[in-house]
């Protein structure tokens, strides 16, 4: 079984279901078996000993069973809010792939319960806060754990239930332990890799939206269509710089807005001209498009690469390795890997949302795209204000990010009695990371509903190109056009629903 994104895009959106080959489950099993043979005789961390810097410490025979059931028990601490049901169902789909690389030792009845709750769509609480992300995701990891042994608060039917409620109702057991099933579902990457999954499809979609707005600010600026020309951008070498400059010449394909340079000032009819109207370049936020989203896709690029290693990886400790007949003690929960992508995806971000952020200032500001009326007011000046205030929604946001964008990854902060003496952070970056997307999300949506506005102040609707033009519609059926003054949050958030359906 390998998860991809667009399994998990699937499962997430499109009511997808997961399923174990007999295959998949045979090895797993496979896998317990030679765990139950080798440990018999044996001193293995989590097993027979106690936890963390109580590994010192040896557990008798007759408590290991307690011995998991208390490190679910003793690790359900998370504090906050509850994670969406998006981000927690990623997360028990990334434990899955963890178990499916058959590494864990862990009983084929944890798998299919597992399975069960992603399917059934049984949700367990998890609080935002509580990993450090080297044990892995220990405390969130818990509170799944907390409830595949009928404990605990799931989300079910779009109400919280206990959990012992809901598995009676859908007829499923608790969990047993038979090994080392409390140590495997709770130690590992998993919740921060779920956030990082979610976190990667909305960030290309944020992506998809900013090429698009990209053409279409350069439609109703009417610019010249060269700084997206495969010349230019071929010299550059980047291939990121190159991938959105194609993008954005195929979709301006079918436009009448955009001009050519040869057409207008290579055609020697500027001799006796000695200032020019209209700019000879526009405004970096408009013209640079290519080389500003160009290391946006590239980092989204790599994002996706690791995070969908890290889906089909075994982030546990120990590892079971019934191929090599021993088992390994290491590091394999360290979240470096999430914790430096969700880095990067975010500070990303923020430059799309800051370039977003000044392609709005250009729509409004009357004295600079010399086109529009401020703030796209097409009203009664000094009596009404246009979209005025939406500016200072999205420069706050913007400037909220711009905070955020600061780098967990460099933070670490020793604890467990110094055992996790250095630790990534990861699920802290993956959350700041969501964060900032869902900041993005709210500066695009005043960004579109600006340029649906600008179409219609300078009634250009039919000279759009297709893309543009039909994203100009969509906001239209959401949205009127904007003449008197009124409230705007429900529209933002209309839109803003809009954006993130297409995902």
């Amino acid at each position: 079984m390998k998860i991809t994104l667009e399994f998990i895009h699937d499962l997430l959106y499109k009511n997808a279901k997961v399923e174990l080959s007999d295959k998949d489950l045979q090895n797993i099993n496979d896998c317990y078996q030679f765990l139950k043979c080798f440990a018999n005789d044996k001193i293995i961390y989590g097993i027979n000993t106690g936890f963390g810097p109580m590994a010192q410490w040896r557990v008798d025979d007759h408590n290991l069973k307690d011995l998991q059931y208390n490190i679910i028990r003793s690790h359900s601490t998370g504090a906050g809010a509850a994670l969406d049901d998006e981000y927690v169902k990623a997360a028990m789909v990334a434990r899955l792939g963890s178990f499916v690389q058959c590494r864990s030792g862990i009983h084929t009845e944890a798998v299919k319960l597992l399975c069960e709750f992603i399917n059934r769509d049984i949700i367990p609480f998890i609080p935002e806060h509580g990993s450090v992300g080297a044990s892995g995701d220990l405390v969130q990891l818990a509170h799944i754990a907390l409830c595949m042994i009928g404990e605990g608060t799931v989300h079910y039917h779009g109400k919280w239930e206990s959990t012992k409620k809901v598995m009676e109702l859908e007829n499923l057991k608790p969990l047993s332990v038979h090994i080392r099933e409390g140590l495997s579902i709770t130690n590992g990457t998993s919740v921060m890799t779920g956030i990082s999954a979610v976190n990667q499809l909305h960030a290309e979609n944020l992506l998809r939206w900013a090429i698009l707005s990209g053409v279409w600010i350069n439609e109703i600026a009417e610019s010249f269509d060269d700084f997206i020309s495969e010349p230019l951008n071929r010299c550059r070498i980047h291939y990121g710089q190159q991938y959105i400059a194609t993008a954005m010449r195929d979709i301006a394909d079918s436009s009448l807005c955009l001009r050519k340079r040869e057409h207008v000032l290579y055609n020697n009819s500027h001799k006796d001209t000695t200032v020019f109207h209209d700019k000879v370049q526009s405004y970096y936020s408009l013209r640079c498009t290519p080389q500003i989203l160009g290391p946006v896709y590239e980092t989204l690029e790599n994002s996706r690469r690791i995070i969908e290693e890290e889906l089909n990886a075994a982030s546990d400790n120990p590892i079971v390795d019934p191929e090599a007949g021993n088992v390994f003690h290491g590091g394999n929960f360290h979240g470096d890997y999430i914790s430096l992508e969700e880095d990067k995806v975010k500070i990303a971000l923020v430059r799309l949302t800051m370039t977003a952020e000044r392609q709005l200032n250009y729509l409004f500001h009357d004295r600079i795209n010399g086109i529009l009326p401020p703030f796209l007011n097409m009203g009664t000046l000094g009596l009404n204000y246009g979209m005025q205030a939406c500016q200072f929604t999205a420069t706050s946001t913007t400037a909220e990010s711009q905070t955020l964008s600061m780098p967990n990854y460099v933070h670490s902060i020793p604890n467990n009695n110094d055992n996790q003496d250095i630790v990534s952070m990861g699920t802290n970056s993956a959350l700041i990371c969501k964060h900032v997307i869902e900041n993005a999300y709210q500066v695009m949506t005043i960004l579109m509903m600006a340029l649906a506005q600008a179409t219609d102040c300078l009634k250009i609707q039919n000279k759009l190109c297709m893309q543009t033009k039909h994203s100009y519609n969509e906001i239209r059926k959401l949205t009127p056009v904007i003449l008197d003054d009124t409230p705007f949050y429900e529209d933002i958030a209309k839109i803003e629903t809009y954006l993130k359906s297409r995902i």
